[in-house]
């Protein structure tokens, strides 16, 4: 049994940070949690959202994001450090993408680019079928409550000299998600959604473990009332049992408000067990994509098979056929020709160092770049 079969909640830390099982939503605040106004949703039994998964609510065509790396003497650019080079792919409304790569491959700038967060140099970013990547700020700020990131260390990204309170209820207040004299019931609902108790409001970060800071951030994420998550390895700064609970808890938000998430990280298992389509980068592009079975059952690229072949096994009579690689990761500033992995590529060719592959399409929605994938 791997780590993935194995993601289900502990009692441990539970206990404290569960909030009770009946909570009242705030007067004024009935409208389904996560479903703003347009969203193709309606009510659902047992209290979840119903959803037509046949559409995208994020579409991603050729992003790019460069980052100056050198400059002249008059302070232009010369070079370019190659972030995000090239991305494109689709994410259904109420579905989950996962995100995998090494680090430095560009998985973070990514989410932060569809977010805005970064400007994009290249591409277009069309979210519920309106391209955002060139919007400006005022233009950006209603649709701030739609889309939300939760990052990955939850400490440095909470304000030490804020209560979890007002941390939580800030976003809502300023975007007037519910009156001002309901504000507190509105914070202390979310904060129930949450596993947070009550008498945490009037507390500050410093007081809290790793998972219930990491709970507080999901929090003041949901109080938005957001369509769409960026999740940057919202777990990685956690140990094992802790990252049940939160994984269980993102899985059970979404399935009860309808959301949407990009879900970044290093750990393949919990990739495997949250996401319904996963991404594979390498040094800021998108080497192979598809549905999670295809990908953890049938991998096409290369890199992927390498990947997938480095995730441990808790068996110590089983022997993983394990692909290493050899050399370091290429400088994105100056990366190889043809195919960026042809450098620490097996299989490689001389047609490899000469031609960049396309994303190829394998068949349903499986797509790979790489000149041998199919054959």
């Amino acid at each position: 049994m791997n780590k993935s079969d194995n993601i289900s909640e502990t009692n441990e830390e539970l206990a404290e940070e569960r909030a009770p099982e009946a909570s009242v939503a705030p007067e004024g605040a009935d409208v389904a949690e996560g479903t703003p106004d347009g969203a193709a949703a309606a009510a659902a039994p047992d209290g979840e959202v119903a959803l037509d998964y046949g559409e995208n609510i994020l579409e991603v065509r050729h992003l790019k994001k460069y980052f100056p790396a050198e400059k002249n003497f008059w302070g232009k650019p010369v070079s370019f450090l190659k972030a995000v080079d090239d991305v494109s792919f689709a994410i259904e409304r109420g579905q989950t993408l996962g995100i995998v790569g090494e680090s430095g491959c560009g998985k973070t700038t990514l989410g932060r680019t569809i977010l805005r967060l970064n400007s994009s140099s290249g591409g277009e970013i069309i979210f519920e079928g309106r391209d955002i990547a060139n919007l400006k700020p005022s233009e950006l700020r209603p649709l701030r409550t739609r889309m939300q990131i939760i990052f990955q260390d939850p400490y440095s990204s909470l304000p030490p000299r804020y209560t979890i309170g007002d941390t939580i209820s800030e976003a809502a207040m300023i975007h007037h998600i519910v009156p001002k004299s309901e504000l507190r019931d509105y914070t202390l609902h979310i904060m129930h959604q949450c596993g947070l108790q009550d008498y945490y409001y009037d507390r500050y970060p410093h007081e809290f473990s790793g998972g219930q800071r990491q709970r507080i951030c999901i929090a003041r994420a949901l109080a938005v009332r957001p369509e769409f998550i960026v999740c940057d390895e919202p777990v990685s700064a956690l140990d094992v049992s802790i990252q049940a609970q939160i994984i269980n808890l993102l899985t059970d938000l979404q399935r009860k408000n309808g959301l949407t998430y990009m879900f970044i990280s290093h750990d393949l298992s919990v990739v495997e067990h949250i996401s319904d389509r996963v991404g594979v980068m390498y040094l800021g592009s998108l080497v192979e994509i598809g549905d999670k079975k295809d990908i953890f059952g049938d991998p096409e690229h290369p890199y992927t098979q390498a990947l997938l072949s480095a995730i441990p096994v808790p068996d110590p009579h089983y022997k993983r056929n394990r692909i290493i690689l050899e050399g370091d990761i290429p400088s994105p500033v100056n990366p190889p020709s043809g195919c960026k992995f042809h450098t620490r590529c097996p299989k490689a060719t001389e047609r490899c160092s000469e031609e960049v592959p396309e994303l190829r399409d394998l068949g349903n929605g499986h797509l790979a770049a790489c000149h041998f994938c199919g054959r």
